[in-house]
């Protein structure tokens, strides 16, 4: 059986999984903290990774003792990300999936912790972002908490008129894995190679890149 039998819809994280983003928040906060003589490693990356942008300025400022208020650390980050966003190349392997499960009559969504404006930004350059039924954003009226909460995974399915268990979620992080858990659903965890693959309890399967699919019916 591949990865997509016995499913009708996909639901998409964004960053990391369809864009290949996480190097832009790295190379912001890098420039960030490196003037208060901090380094920006993976230990603390990983902790803020699929998290709300607030909780990860947040886990930053305390991992890294910096001495800026979480608020000001987004506020010097906006500016650097809007620039890099312009510049968002596909994950390898995304666009073509994409095509393909839109091609086979899969209901498609996007659910993402990023707002509407970046997710604009993001996609401005990718017209293949038009074959989403449904996108759901982190400023969504719905959404009260974020991942690992299900509320994104939740409206995602909703919009779809889908039931839980017909919906299969692929995540890169550890929080995005928790809140499709949360929400009844089963994952596909494309993850890091600096991951380890116990860490991602309760997903279907570890990827490491989308040739690694099963796409068989």
């Amino acid at each position: 059986m591949g990865d997509f039998t016995g499913f009708t819809h996909v639901i998409f994280d964004l960053d990391g999984v369809l864009l290949d983003t996480e190097p832009f928040y790295t190379r912001a906060t890098e420039q960030i903290v490196a003037p208060f003589g901090k380094v920006f490693d993976w230990a603390v990356k990983a902790q803020m990774m699929g998290r709300d942008a607030l909780t990860s300025a947040r886990t930053l400022v305390n991992a890294l003792d910096l001495p800026i208020s979480p608020q000001e650390y987004l506020d010097r980050k906006e500016p650097l990300l809007a620039a890099m966003f312009r510049e968002s190349a596909e994950i390898p392997g995304a666009a073509e999936l994409v095509r393909t499960l839109h091609a086979r009559g899969f209901g498609l969504a996007v659910a993402t912790s990023s707002t509407t404006p970046h997710f604009r930004l993001k996609t401005a350059h990718h017209e293949w972002f038009e074959l989403f039924d449904v996108v759901v954003c982190s400023d969504h009226p719905g959404v009260r908490q974020l991942k690992p909460a299900p509320d994104i995974f939740l409206v995602a399915r909703e919009a779809l008129g889908a039931r839980a268990e017909a919906c299969l979620v692929i995540e890169d992080s550890l929080a995005g894995v928790a809140a499709a858990l949360a929400a009844g659903m089963q994952v596909l965890a494309l993850a890091d190679p600096r991951f380890p693959e116990s860490a991602f309890h309760g997903a279907r399967r570890v990827l490491r890149s989308y040739a690694e699919l099963d796409m068989r019916p």
